[in-house]
């Protein structure tokens, strides 16, 4: 699945892992992302959606 949400475009993002020590390593955090049957223009489609979407109510579901 894409880690893209489809209405308000968040995605993955990237930083450091840092150690007690102060040691660096690359992670990444995924965004929660869902995929729900959504009213579109007055047809239900598919989208895949943040979970922040969903329950702000910038997503209306039939």
């Amino acid at each position: 699945m894409a880690n893209l949400c489809e209405v308000c475009g968040k995605g993955e993002r990237s930083g450091f892992n840092v150690s007690h020590s102060h040691l660096k390593t690359k992670r990444t955090w995924k965004p929660n992302i869902q995929r729900v049957r959504a009213l579109v223009k007055g047809e239900i489609t598919r989208l895949n959606v943040c979970t922040r979407c969903l329950r702000s109510g910038k997503v209306v579901r039939p």
